[in-house]
Order: C-alpha cells, then sequence, then structure tokens
C-alpha cells in the first residue's frame, strides 16, 4: 500500500479514538479488570481496537490475548501468506520474524511495538485478514446504500483524516473502500471461528473496531447467531462510556510528529 495512503489509515484510527475512557495507570498503560476479561471471555469474538502507532495500545492487547488464550488471533495488518509464515515460523525469535514476514515492507509501524502480541500468542494460529474482499458482498449490507446521514458524517470524518488534501467529493469512495476492509475482515473472522472455534481475538484499527458501523456490525448483519465484543484503545484526554465500543482502555498518547505532514 502507498505510504501516503497509509498514513490516511493512521490518521483515520487517530481520529476515530479521540472520545471515551477509563482512567490509565501510572505508567500510561490501560487498566484492564478482572471484569472487563470476564465480559471479553463470554464472547465469540473480541475485536481489540488500536492506534496504530502506541505501543501501549499493543501491549493491552498482549495482556488480554494472555488472559483469553484464543484459539486464534486474527491480524489486519497480515496477509494470508504472512499469517501462514508466522505459523510456520513460531515467534520464539521476534527480533527477526517481523523482517522474515515483511512486516515492515508492508508500510505498518515498526514491528517492535506488536512484538508483545506476537510474544502472547502461545498455541494460536494467525489469520491475516489483508485483502480484497471477494464474493458474498450482500451478507454484509454492501448492496446497501449507507443511510445518508451516517455517509454524511463519515465522508467529513474521513476528509479530516485525510487532512483536507484531498477533494471531498472522493470521500465517498473512501468510505465504500473503508466499508469493503470491514466485510472482509468480517468474513476473516467468521471463517476463523468456523475452523477453529471461539473465542478468537481481532486486531484491527479503532476505526473498524467500532461497533456502530464497523466489523462487529457487519457481522451482526452476516451471522446473527455470533456474539461479538468491541473494545478500543485509546488516548487520553478522553470522555467515559463512548458508544462506539463495548469497552474503551485509554493509554497515554504515543509521541509522534503531525500525520498530516503526509500530505504536505
Amino acid at each position: 500500500m502507498h505510504k501516503m495512503i497509509k498514513q490516511a489509515i493512521w490518521a483515520t484510527a487517530f481520529l476515530y479514538a479521540t472520545a471515551a475512557a477509563s482512567d490509565i495507570a501510572p505508567d500510561g498503560s490501560a487498566i484492564i479488570s478482572q471484569p472487563m476479561i470476564a465480559r471479553m471471555a463470554a464472547a465469540d469474538v473480541v475485536f481489540l481496537g488500536e492506534i496504530h502507532d502506541n505501543a501501549l495500545h499493543h501491549q493491552g492487547q498482549a495482556k488480554i490475548i494472555a488472559a483469553l488464550k484464543p484459539e486464534v488471533v486474527v491480524f489486519e495488518m497480515l496477509s494470508s501468506t504472512q499469517a501462514a509464515l508466522v505459523n510456520e515460523i513460531g515467534t520464539e525469535n521476534l527480533d527477526t520474524l517481523g523482517q522474515r514476514i515483511g512486516w515492515e515492507a508492508a508500510g505498518w509501524p515498526d514491528f517492535n511495538i506488536y512484538a508483545p502480541i506476537f510474544a502472547a500468542l502461545d498455541t494460536a494460529q494467525v489469520v491475516g485478514a489483508a485483502a480484497v474482499f471477494g464474493a458474498g458482498a450482500a451478507g454484509f449490507g454492501l448492496t446497501q446504500a449507507v443511510p445518508q446521514p451516517q455517509l454524511e458524517r463519515r465522508m467529513q470524518m474521513q476528509f479530516d483524516a485525510h487532512c483536507a488534501a484531498m477533494p471531498m467529493d472522493m470521500m465517498g469512495g473512501m468510505v465504500e473502500a473503508q466499508r469493503l476492509r470491514d466485510a472482509y475482515f468480517a468474513d476473516a473472522s467468521l471463517k476463523a471461528l468456523k475452523t477453529y472455534g471461539a473465542p478468537i481475538v481481532v486486531i484491527v484499527g479503532n476505526g473498524h473496531a467500532r461497533r456502530d458501523w464497523g466489523v462487529p456490525a457487519m457481522i451482526a448483519l452476516a451471522a446473527t447467531d455470533v456474539t461479538t465484543i468491541a473494545v478500543g484503545f485509546v488516548e487520553v484526554p478522553s470522555l467515559d462510556d463512548d458508544p462506539r465500543f463495548d469497552i474503551t482502555l485509554a493509554t497515554a498518547r504515543a509521541l509522534r510528529g503531525d500525520p498530516c505532514d503526509a500530505f504536505r
């Protein structure tokens, strides 16, 4: 994926995570309680949202994976080929794993900040979800038009995430691209659930993890008997009870430059 587009995905994840959540620990990490873990354990599919470049989010995701011991972890960031390599190579040598699977060549942040997630996998299988959706679009609502108020809101969010550097009339296509990715992640999650059984964990950006129109919403359309829980890792300052997620976990902010620099 082109670096500018990848930067836009990061900016979108950041934009979608500016409201909501609990207090943070003294070290800046998220406070993850046992009742929260119990809620997650009761679901078939647990979505762990993130801001991609925040190491504290990945540390929190790793803690949840270690507690849940899922049968499989689905990664937005990995292709099926990369996931197969992880399963073949194993996670004993995290110093070389990222390079061997071509992690950073794909444009994601430093593999080292994701390493805690891989270290927590134990016997869980890895499934890649980075691909283009194919047949079965109707089952995930892709043949239905987005309601106009939601479409306008999502177009504005995409416009802001792209730092107002692209014409507004292009944002409808960006919204459809987001829906397409959501549908693919939903399909990959359901296939993993069918193959490996519950619980499974899905690692995605917050924009995909949100319950109102993200991947959980598409699973609700396609498989009404599957239970999901959406967890959003966000950054302080934040508000309580973010309606986008079932559980919202706050951390300190990551040190980062201006994401709009990619568009200048």
